[in-house]
């Protein structure tokens, strides 16, 4: 049922979360501003997973995207949140635009891996380069909207969460069209697709580069909502695991799943920090290992199930 009226559940479900950010403590809206912000890469990685890929290295365009913010910021004096936004989720777009034709040519575990090293390039890059602030990264300003400097963060966070709202949307779109519904077919016999006119490389390769425009838009969030950037938090390889991480606890049935699954993601880890500071990585492995063999389709999977059940 939800998944006939998303367009209408994401624009109600925006507002309220709009409204409810206004009368919320700064840490809740922190937390939402957060998982949002991972969320529009999860959309991208949500695209590649129907279609029978799985990139262990989209942190190359998250982080590509949050360094284009500290560099805008930083050497150019960009202040302004949609002129940061474009510029990271344009180079990273660029980025995976040039990647893809290499990328088109290769599946399964290969591409996995292929993605994986052309990302630690760019973390070795950043790491032995003083100029890019090394493994201390930078401190980035709190952005100016449309020219005024905001008190506190609730603007940014009613931006981020317009932006998620409006890239749900769009991907949605995306996936009704001849194009998108192409992610299936091209999944379970790439031969046919072939047959029936369609160019698979060509598809994997859009497909390929519209996931690193979303992957650089949400680094370029995440780095402005942060207030710093540095390699191990925006570019290292436990980055790219945590998105294939709630992209599988999200599941691909709807462009919805990757917030509800980003937001569960940032609550699951706050918390299992504050009760074990030694050991959240064991319990947030855990929960991946239950969700694997218990839930294979994700917390959406519960969804529509409670769903056909109600109805």
């Amino acid at each position: 049922m939800l998944r006939d009226n998303t367009s209408k559940v994401v624009f109600i479900g925006g507002i309220l979360i709009i409204a409810f950010g206004f009368f919320a403590p700064n840490w809740i809206v922190n937390q939402l501003m957060f998982g949002f912000s991972r969320a529009l890469a999860i959309l991208g990685l949500l695209v590649l997973w129907r279609t029978g890929l799985v990139s262990f290295g989209h942190a190359f365009y998250f982080g590509l995207g949050a360094y284009t913010v500290a560099i805008l910021d930083i050497q150019l004096g960009v202040t302004d949140v949609f002129l940061r936004l474009f510029g990271g989720a344009c180079l990273a777009g660029l980025a995976g635009f040039l990647v893809g034709f290499i990328m088109r040519n290769y599946r399964d575990i290969f591409f996995a891996m292929l993605n994986t090293a052309i990302s630690m390039v760019l973390y070795g890059i950043i790491v032995k380069t003083e100029s890019l602030g090394s493994t201390d990264g930078f401190a980035i300003s709190l952005p100016t909207i449309f020219g005024v400097a905001p008190e506190t963060k609730y603007p940014l966070f009613v931006v981020i969460t317009v932006i998620a709202m409006v890239s749900a949307l769009l991907v949605n779109f995306y996936l009704k069209t001849t194009v998108g519904r192409l992610t299936t077919p091209i999944r379970d016999n790439e031969i046919r697709v072939e047959y029936l006119g369609f160019s698979v490389a060509h598809a994997i390769h859009l497909k390929y580069t519209m996931s690193a425009i979303l992957a650089g838009g949400a680094g370029a969030l995440m780095a402005m909502s942060l207030g710093q950037v540095d390699p191990d938090s925006m570019i290292n390889w436990t980055v790219s695991g945590e998105l294939v991480f709630i992209t599988i606890l999200s599941g691909p049935g709807n462009v919805i799943a990757p917030f509800i699954g980003s937001l569960v993601f940032e609550v699951l880890r706050t918390y299992a920090f504050e009760l074990a500071p030694h050991l959240w990585q064991l319990i947030v492995g855990g929960t991946f290992l239950t969700i694997i063999f218990f839930l294979p389709g994700g917390i959406w999977s519960l969804i529509v199930k409670f769903g056909r059940n109600k109805s």
